[in-house]
């Protein structure tokens, strides 16, 4: 095999040191764009039948610091900071969509530590499907360019996307910086275009405050609810995103809609009610089951939301329940088994007084109830999360044995993966569900029944959801993204 293809002057040069974050954000995209660059048009050449005189590798930017001693940080920080000597790097992507949160965090790390930013390139490959935002044009290709593709540029590497430093497994080897953010820029890729995969919108699109949600209902309320706002104009959002790109400006814009709805759902569709900070709400429906709740949780979290929160239903075990009640999740029994190689069941996963405090608020505002009253539709408890949809045709005395000794008050198959990611990846995460059926009581989940009970509670429900995000929009980031995420090994970047 041919030596890799020479890039261009800038990958062979020295780093270069900033002071200023928004000269080293500079840099940054100077060089992911440069690099991308090269790498479309070495494939555009490709697909037409160039051969290459070699190899072709372009590698991602980095941006690194040098700590040599550690002073104590100011009280109640929690990020932004390294909590020892030594020198930290990432690999940077998509410098265009996270350039706000790159800012930011570069400059927490100027402010906590006073030293200066290294910027560079990498040794790690960028695979060349993810030198585009979109797919790779390679749907011409020939069978036999095909073959070849793997012998001239790089493609995505498992081994660069594994989710080691989130997991806190990952071991810095001797010499070897460590680790300055969550993940590095290829498991950002990946999760990118697996977003667009999913959800049928472009990670553009997505906003800082994410419900999740397990039945469509909510989709239907959310998507009539934001139609209103942009028909009236409502200051506090700019346009409304649907599957395929479809966006609806405010009518304050004097703009006409765009784009067109996707002709075919995606399997978990996502609807996304814009601000121009960002900070909007995304709603997504992930379906049923805690594959899915994973499958999309690993993938919104590359973004750094700033809160998420499932809201869906599930089933009352206490008869002192009624169809229609709230269940604010406390704590959680983990029986979905999707995550315990990655976050072992002996975690713990604590509620958080922000979130826990904006949705108890949240449906007092909605309902107007207070005290006694708001206790009689509101119950706080441990939610048991299972794999096993029909758990109920089996020999149930030993998992309702286990449902009374944990304290459990619902069952649901998603609620504890959304809230144990939202741990592992340190997004601040909650729980608010509806009481739609009480399987041990003799109240099944049965046609006519349930449209008539999702008639009347999805909207209030999906209302609560929505001013709890909007109560905690008005949060400092440090008191939302609390400490009790961060290990005592911990990256800088939040």
């Amino acid at each position: 095999m041919t030596a890799p293809v020479a890039l261009h002057a800038d990958t062979a040069g020295q780093p270069v040191r900033f002071s200023d974050p928004e000269h080293a954000l500079a840099r940054l995209a100077d060089l992911y764009d440069r690099n991308t660059a090269f790498l479309r048009e070495a494939f555009a050449a490709f697909v037409r039948g160039e051969e290459p005189p070699g190899r072709v590798r372009a590698c991602y930017p980095y941006v690194g610091v040098t700590v040599e001693r550690f002073d104590r940080i100011r009280p109640g920080a929690s990020y932004g900071f390294v909590d020892r000597p030594g020198h930290y790097t990432t690999t940077v992507t998509r410098p265009d969509l996270f350039g706000g949160y790159l800012l930011d965090q570069l400059h927490r790390l100027i402010r906590n530590h006073n030293v200066p930013l290294e910027v560079g390139v990498s040794q790690m490959p960028i695979p060349v499907h993810f030198a585009y935002a979109d797919s790779l044009p390679g749907a011409e290709l020939a069978p036999e360019q095909l073959q070849a593709l793997r012998e001239t540029f790089d493609v995505p590497d498992l081994e660069t996307m594994d989710d080691g430093i989130v997991n806190g497994t990952h071991q810095a080897a001797a010499g070897q910086p460590r680790p300055l953010a969550l993940f590095t820029a290829p498991r950002i890729d990946y999760s990118l275009h697996r977003l667009r995969h999913y959800t049928a919108t472009r990670p553009e699109a997505f906003q800082k405050f994410v419900l999740f949600t397990n039945y469509q209902f909510y989709i239907d309320a959310f998507v009539r609810r934001a139609r209103a706002l942009m028909a009236s104009g409502d200051p506090r959002y700019t346009a409304f995103v649907e599957p395929g790109g479809r966006v609806t400006p405010s009518a304050a814009a004097g703009r006409e809609p765009a784009g067109q709805a996707a002709a075919r759902l995606p399997q978990m569709p996502g609807y996304h009610l814009q601000r121009p900070d960002g900070l909007g709400i995304s709603l997504i429906n992930i379906g049923i089951g805690p594959a899915n709740a994973k499958t999309m949780t690993d993938h919104v979290a590359v973004l750094r939301p700033h809160a998420w929160i499932m809201l869906g239903h599930c089933a009352g075990l206490r008869n002192t329940q009624t169809l229609g009640d709230y269940v604010l999740a406390h704590g959680y029994v983990r029986e979905d088994h999707v995550l315990d190689q990655d976050l072992p069941t002996w975690v713990p996963i604590p509620a958080l007084a922000e979130i826990q405090k904006a949705l108890e608020h949240a449906v007092a505002a909605v309902t107007g109830l207070a005290g006694n009253a708001l206790k009689g539709i509101l119950r706080t408890g441990t939610v048991a999360t299972i794999d096993n949809r029909n758990w109920e045709l089996r020999d149930h005395r030993e998992p309702v044995q286990r449902f009374s000794q944990s304290r459990a008050i619902a069952l649901d198959m998603e609620s504890a993966t959304v809230a144990a990611n939202g741990f592992r990846f340190r997004v601040p995460y909650g729980t608010l569900l509806c009481v739609s059926d009480k399987p041990l009581h003799g109240e099944l989940k049965l046609p006519g029944m349930a449209d008539a009970f999702y008639d009347r509670q999805v909207d209030q429900h999906l209302e609560i959801g929505l001013r709890a995000l909007e109560s905690l929009r008005d949060l400092r980031l440090e008191a939302l993204h609390s400490r009790k995420l961060r290990s005592f090994a911990e990256v800088a970047f939040q």
